[in-house]
């Protein structure tokens, strides 16, 4: 089970955001402490009078910079609990973590695949006290662990991926709170995917509907290099005003990106990881007779985004896989010529072949020589591999030359003009 407590300073903010998703059919209230029992009324009325639950604790301290707790509690999409057991859940954590006298409602929420509940409280007691936030992950992640084995939850092993797993969805617009989805997303694919250039990680967020940035620019005659964050729609088109990576954090600027990248680059040419997706990037490529969006779908059902950039006139100049399962991102040329961006040109925009579906297939499930195998049937059906689309192999070049230095050589030692 996953925990994250924000704080904020608007307790109407975290209130309506909560009570459109009630609203909407997608969210319920289920439970509440210190709280109003009847939750039957209109809407306006519910908010109203949770906000007064509130007021009193608010109005004692005025000191407290962010004195609003919003809590979501987020067992594993495997864990199937009711109602009740979520409220038992959410009271027993709130006692765990030292709110358990606080005012609070909880909500659960059915948006997403995964059931998870909601919890608006405050971290001023009724005496304008801040309640003390020592050391409050570390006693987060036991309450977790305690509350996993006696509700029967399932408990993951690795920490990290809990922590991030359930930010790792496309920016929605619609539900608001725009800089802490960002955030959110930002961190989560930072810290768990593989990327080794800047192309590659703007194509990464670029399928969680997050447009990337570089910002070059002077302050008072020194230069500087900035990084800004925008959410989009699923067409690419920016939605809000961009965030400033300053906001999310100095590791998500231009300087902690580099060594990111960095770090990443000197792990993979030590083979720390290499590609998996080889082989289903050129099934797909066989099978989708040169229709960009059957390959799109085909990969889909791997796990494996594709994302194609293209000029103005239309012509495909960079593509970028993103390996949704592995969590590594690679562009097009890194997994092979015959995956470059001018072969994915050739196959969508300009085939010379369509491929026969009915035409026998190798056998995935045999590594080694899948690939080669694939390669052929590929190049037979598009012509990716012919020299003029490619270009003459460096290599083969390069051997030619020596070669006729070789020759020439002999030949003046043998004296012949």
């Amino acid at each position: 089970m996953v925990a994250k407590i924000n704080r904020g300073v608007s307790l109407y903010g975290a209130i309506t955001y909560n009570q459109q998703k009630v609203n909407d059919a997608t969210a319920r209230i289920i439970s509440g402490n210190r709280m109003i029992t009847d939750m039957t009324g209109s809407p306006e009325r519910v908010m109203q009078q949770t906000l007064w639950a509130f007021d009193n604790y608010l109005l004692a301290n005025r000191n407290t910079e962010k004195p609003v707790l919003h809590i979501s509690l987020n067992p594993s999409v495997d864990d199937r609990l009711t109602d009740g057991q979520f409220a038992e859940l959410a009271k027993e954590y709130m006692q765990r973590m030292g709110y358990g006298d606080q005012p609070y409602i909880v909500y659960v929420h059915e948006d997403i695949g995964r059931r998870h509940i909601h919890i608006v409280s405050t971290c001023v007691n009724e005496k304008g006290e801040k309640i003390d936030d020592a050391y409050e992950w570390n006693r987060s992640m036991k309450a977790c662990r305690e509350l996993e084995r006696k509700f029967g939850l399932k408990q993951v092993e690795d920490k990290r991926k809990e922590l991030l797993e359930p930010y790792l969805k496309k920016a929605d617009y619609q539900s608001g709170d725009v800089k802490q989805q960002v955030s959110n997303i930002v961190k989560s694919v930072f810290g768990t995917y593989r990327f080794q250039s800047f192309g590659e990680y703007s194509a990464l967020l670029s399928s969680f509907n997050i447009e990337v940035k570089q910002v070059k620019g002077k302050f008072n005659g020194t230069p500087y290099n900035g990084i800004v964050y925008t959410m989009t729609d699923d067409t690419g088109k920016p939605v809000c005003t961009p965030v400033k990576s300053s906001l999310i954090g100095k590791r998500y600027g231009y300087e902690g990106l580099e060594k990111r990248i960095g770090f990443n680059a000197r792990e993979y040419k030590a083979k720390k990881w290499q590609p998996k997706i080889r082989n289903e990037v050129a099934l797909a490529m066989h099978g989708c007779r040169g229709n960009r969006e059957d390959f799109i779908r085909l990969l889909n059902g791997r796990g494996i985004d594709a994302v194609f950039r293209e000029n103005d006139e239309g012509r495909i100049y960079g593509a970028t896989f993103i390996d949704h399962r592995n969590r590594e991102v690679y562009n097009g040329s890194r997994l092979g010529k015959e995956f470059s961006a001018n072969a994915f040109e050739q196959l969508f925009n300009s085939p010379v072949n369509t491929p026969d579906l009915d035409a026998p297939v190798p056998d995935s499930s045999r590594q080694e020589s899948f690939s080669s195998e694939m390669e052929s049937s590929i190049e037979q059906a598009f012509g990716i591999f012919d020299i003029c689309i490619n270009g003459p192999d460096p290599q083969e070049e390069a051997l030619a030359r020596r070669l006729q230095r070789k020759k020439k050589k002999k030949r003046r030692s043998r004296g012949i003009s």
